[in-house]
């Protein structure tokens, strides 16, 4: 098994993207990139912490690639606005992939630069690449969110 961490807004609807797919055997949604250990979501929200809402992905790369992973990541939400996706702001929502190693890295950086070259966004891509930190669970009433009420999508 493999894991993948990303940041692309509000971590229920990306949770969800991510565990419909085969090969992914395990997602769970928290908080990286701040400078605060045991953050909690009041903190994460009001911005003093500097964490980032992620969904940390357990993969099986027999099944599905850490590139197929970042394909999703890039459709699943806007990369090109700063700290802000839909109707939430505030750094907490800013899109960022958390490396695992040299490869997931290598990997990161040359989809980015795929996705500027072709044009598919209009405006630039701010998406952060930086090594993954602690990955601090969120509380339990955040995991599986959308699941747990049968909701398939978030809705504003």
């Amino acid at each position: 098994m493999a894991i993948a961490t990303f940041a692309a807004g509000c971590f229920w609807g990306v949770e969800l993207t991510f565990s419909a797919l085969s090969g992914v055997t395990q997602t769970a949604v928290g908080y990286m990139g701040g400078h605060t250990d045991q953050p909690d979501y009041k903190g994460v929200c009001g911005g003093d912490t500097g964490h980032a809402e992620v969904v940390q992905v357990v993969f099986d790369p027999e099944l599905i690639s850490y590139e197929t992973l970042l394909a999703v990541f890039w459709q699943c939400h806007n990369p090109t606005t700063l700290n802000r996706q839909g109707p939430d702001f505030g750094t907490q929502y800013r899109s960022a992939i958390f490396y695992e190693d040299e490869v997931q890295r290598v990997l990161a950086e040359q989809s980015k630069a795929e996705m500027s070259a072709a044009g598919v966004f209009a405006q630039p891509i701010v998406t952060q690449i930086l090594p993954a930190a602690t990955f601090w669970r969120a509380e339990e009433y955040h995991q599986q969110y959308l699941a747990k009420r049968g909701q398939g999508h978030c809705s504003f």
